[in-house]
């Protein structure tokens, strides 16, 4: 049963990486420059780190297949949110870039197929 478990978690781990490259193509193409993917820091992760003119944009990412379980950005729930806020706060204090305006951006994308990607700019404020 373990391996089963550590199976599917290597499983998602791929999927979620496909559709995290699939939303840094979206982003460039938005004007967004990708500075990092799967920033990893004591306090958890963050999917993309970007810059947007002068933002320093922290970007989750959520996929789905359809919307039987909801619209992927209802997944970012204020647990992510904290936990995203805590990561980038880290991440500013670590790479000593205060004063520089940031925000939280969502991505969103529906479809196997990537039938629909959805941008959601600052998504939600800082919860510390």
């Amino acid at each position: 049963m373990q391996k089963r478990k550590q199976y599917n978690k290597k499983n998602q781990r791929s999927v979620g990486a496909r559709y995290e490259q699939v939303a840094g193509k979206y982003l460039e193409q938005q004007g967004y420059q990708i500075l990092q993917y799967n920033y990893r820091c004591r306090q958890g992760e963050i999917d993309i780190i970007a810059r947007d003119g002068e933002y320093l944009v922290f970007c989750e990412v959520k996929y789905r297949t359809d919307r039987r379980k909801g619209m992927p950005s209802e997944a970012v729930h204020i647990r992510k949110q904290q936990v995203i806020s805590r990561c980038a706060l880290y991440y500013m204090t670590v790479n000593g870039v205060w004063g520089c305006p940031c925000r939280f951006d969502v991505v969103g994308i529906l479809g196997e197929a990537d039938d629909e990607i959805r941008l959601y700019r600052n998504a939600f404020d800082y919860k510390g």
